[in-house]
Formats: structure tokens, sequence, C-alpha cells
């Protein structure tokens, strides 16, 4: 298990080969790789994220331990950016490598729908009229919800 809350760059490629050295006789990995988006219609310059890395850190490793023991994870790693991040930048990153693809593709959801709704991240939109803060979203709440 691994979490990195960082305000460098990382490479996704890179990221994978290296989680999938040791696979430890693995059945299935699923990767997902979020990037920041701009719709063209409201385009952003900047999403500028806000956090406290060390809450980050413990929360996001107690949520890894919980998909491990859940769906019988082999190991997950989530990698997750702060600090400003322009558009197309990659944001995220979870990993997860399981016996079979149905737990790895599970657990890689549930990580994904925990980042969205529950991880201490704070996020501003950077525009070119200004910037606003990002508001929660009632279908990532739904997400999550098909967890409990």
């Amino acid at each position: 298990m691994s979490v990195r809350i960082q305000t460098a760059a990382f490479d996704p490629g890179e990221e994978t080969n290296a989680f999938l050295a040791t696979n430890a006789g693995a059945g299935a990995a699923v990767t997902f790789t979020g990037l920041v988006r701009s719709q063209p219609g409201d385009p952003i310059t900047a999403l500028v994220l806000e956090c406290y890395p060390d809450l980050a850190i413990n929360q996001v490793k107690a949520m890894i331990e919980s998909a491990v023991a859940r769906f019988g994870l082999i190991k997950a790693t989530v990698i997750h950016r702060y600090g400003s991040l322009r558009p197309g930048e990659p944001i995220v990153q979870v990993m997860a490598l399981a016996p079979h693809r149905e737990a790895a593709f599970k657990g890689a959801e549930y990580l994904m729908d925990y980042l969205k709704t529950d991880a201490p991240f704070w996020k501003k939109e950077e525009t070119p009229t200004g910037s606003r803060w990002v508001d929660a979203r009632s279908a990532d709440d739904d997400a999550k919800a098909r967890w409990d």
C-alpha cells in the first residue's frame, strides 16, 4: 500500500510500470488516471487544490486499507497532487492489483469514489474572469453510496 500526496508532477506510465514490477502473481491490475479538465464552453486556466498533506495521507491510507480488506486486493497505490495544476495535467492516479479483474476494478472504483467525496482536498478553479470554489456534486455522493 502506498499513498503519495505531492505538488510535483508524475508520469502515469512510469508509475504504472513501477507498480506492476512486483505483481505477486496477480491476475489483474486496474489503473485510473484523472486529468485536470477544462470545458470548451467554460474554460479554466488552472485548478488549485488545497490540502493538509499529513491529514490527507492518513485518511487515504485508511481508505486503501479498507479497499484491500474489502476486495482482497494484493496492493493499491494512490498518488494525488495539490497546488496549482494546468488543464490536461494528471491530478490523481489510483492503481489496484488483485487476483481477479472484478476485485481490481471494484477496488479502484471504491478508492476513486472516496477521493471524490471524502478526501480532504479543496478545489478552486481559476478562469479568465476570476476564480471560484468547486462545489461537491450529488452524482459523486450517489456513486459513493453504492458501497454502503
